[in-house]
């Protein structure tokens, strides 16, 4: 009896322990939590925290891996799990969570979104709802040798012609891209497409891949291994290997991520560190210079206990201070237009301010759509066959279009035809 009463007692005791731990509101953000990226994270935070008295924030670590940290979340949020509150998404993400009710529309925290660029805005929306808020930007660009080249191409035959002149002059290669059959192959054939005025999806949901342009643009890809600019082994490339055959001098030009600036830039380690530029990817005539948006988001939780606070934070984190302390620690850049007015972000970049602006105005979304995962499985595979010889270029396109029509067929979202 008496340690039936103990046993009581001390349940007692640790409910009343808990009740009292649950008062104080915690908050739960996940996010690139390693190096330099979860130092800058972790100080915001404290910022954050001392400025709301009251309120304890953590950081829920997650795989940095983007698809571990996909299946992480789609488990949890699956299960209704309340935490992380504030989640960092993928920019291809924000559909599918705003699609499935985990996350929620930031309408009703009235978030002032008007210096966002357009581009990312468009990414994080879903019938006409805004899901999360940009964090910063990551954009596909053109990395060129200044010491062979006097100026970047304008037009797609001019980058032909440069890359052709730029490897007489000794490189191994004109160009290099991402060419594996993996998502970095999508973004360089959006970016080609784009140049040539195509789309893979038309505004109204209908899959435009195998048009005329992207016809147009997979042959052009196809024409760059077949004249020897760029190598057979880009098709077993992702961002790693690409930037060190640039890396190394081997490369005329680079079509890479802005990650790759300071790495490019580091004397001692980098053969062409100072005879370097960035430049957008031109286009042909008609079409529009393209860079594929990348990038990390900011949503709330559908299921968080304090949705108020959560918003709170993503404001916080996505102000322009944060963002031009993010460039300066971490490279980042910003998805604020203001901060590209201000004087310090050169300083943080490293780069021309005025250089990378030219690109994030042209940065374009991969289709908004919650089966985008689905069509780029689909798209991957037609791409890499096509450009390793073994489909013709247009029948390719047109397999990918039907198997990607039926996907968007079978989940309801086909647009009219």
């Amino acid at each position: 009896m008496r340690n039936r009463a103990l046993g009581v007692l001390l349940l007692l005791l640790l409910c009343a322990c808990g009740g009292q731990e649950d008062s104080v509101p915690t908050l739960t953000v996940s996010g690139s939590a390693v190096g330099a990226e979860g130092e800058v994270l972790a100080r915001q935070i404290r910022r954050f925290a001392a400025g709301n008295p009251g309120l304890r924030v953590t950081v829920q670590q997650t795989p940095d891996d983007a698809t571990q940290r996909h299946q992480l979340y789609v488990q949890w949020l699956n299960a209704h799990v309340g935490t992380p509150d504030v989640l960092q998404l993928d920019v291809v993400w924000t559909p599918e969570f705003a699609a499935a009710g985990w996350i929620l529309p930031l309408d009703r925290f009235s978030p002032d979104s008007g210096d966002f660029f357009p581009a990312s805005l468009a990414a994080n929306t879903w019938q006409g709802k805004l899901y999360a808020l940009p964090w910063f930007m990551d954009v596909g660009m053109l990395y060129w040798r200044t010491d062979l080249l006097s100026a970047a191409p304008s037009s797609l035959a001019e980058l032909t012609a440069l890359a052709r002149r730029g490897k007489a002059a000794g490189p191994r290669y004109g160009i290099v891209w991402q060419g594996a059959r993996y998502e970095g192959l999508v973004t360089v054939f959006l970016e080609i497409l784009g140049g040539f005025g195509g789309s893979i999806l038309t505004p109204e949901g209908r899959v435009a891949v195998d048009s005329p342009q992207g016809i147009a643009a997979l042959a052009y890809l196809k024409g760059q291994i077949a004249a020897g600019l760029a190598p057979p082994e880009v098709l077993t490339w992702h961002e790693e290997e690409t930037r060190f055959a640039f890396q190394n001098g081997n490369a005329v030009f680079l079509r890479n991520w802005p990650y790759a600036w300071a790495l490019l830039g580091k004397p001692g380690e980098s053969r062409v560190a100072g005879r370097f530029a960035i430049a957008p990817m031109p286009a042909a005539p008609g079409g529009k210079s393209t860079a594929a948006l990348g990038g990390a988001q900011l949503a709330v939780n559908a299921h968080s206990r304090h949705p108020e606070a959560a918003f709170r934070l993503i404001s916080y984190l996505t102000a322009p201070e944060r963002m031009l302390e993010r460039a300066r620690v971490v490279g980042q850049y910003p998805a604020r237009r203001s901060v590209y007015r201000d004087p310090r972000l050169a300083e943080a970049l490293g780069a021309d301010p005025a250089a990378v602006l030219a690109i994030v105005e042209r940065a374009r979304p991969r289709p908004v759509t919650p089966v985008w995962t689905e069509l780029s499985e689909i798209l991957q595979i037609h791409l890499h066959r096509s450009l390793a010889g073994q489909t013709e270029t247009a029948a390719a396109l047109h397999d990918a279009a039907r198997e990607m029509e039926a996907v968007l067929e079978r989940s309801g979202l086909g647009g009219p035809s």
